[in-house]
């Protein structure tokens, strides 16, 4: 289950920093735009990006998310990615994140891929 303050945080289209495992054991980070959905967290990407490719590999991720209003409070957000989705419902999920975050849909040049998150873990704050 999500905690309150992480779906808050997330609703509130807060930046999120994912970072994946790499097959050789390198850690990868980037940022990324997040949502809920139920008790899970989605994120999209390219099918053939070293995110994606490395989830693949290794589907743990960890999650760190800073707020807008109190940057100085960590959110953090430790799970697996079990499942994929893409095609017309992926874009649905993807079309809904972009319009969070930039107020328009994704353009459609590129093809695109949603993965849900499994929250193991979850900290806010210090401590």
């Amino acid at each position: 289950m999500l905690n309150t303050d992480v779906r808050n945080a997330i609703d509130a289209a807060s930046l999120a920093h994912i970072a994946t495992v790499a097959p050789d054991g390198a850690p990868h980070v980037v940022p990324v735009f997040v949502a809920t959905r139920g008790e899970q967290i989605v994120f999209f990407t390219g099918p053939e990006t070293r995110k994606a490719r490395n989830l693949r590999h290794d589907p743990r991720v960890a999650l760190s998310i800073t707020t807008a209003d109190n940057p100085y409070n960590p959110i953090t957000v430790r799970g697996r990615v079990v499942e994929w989705i893409d095609g017309d419902a992926g874009w649905e999920i993807v079309d809904a994140i972009q319009i969070t975050y930039t107020g328009s849909p994704y353009p459609r040049g590129q093809e695109r891929i949603v993965a849900v998150i499994e929250p193991e873990r979850q900290s806010v704050g210090v401590g």
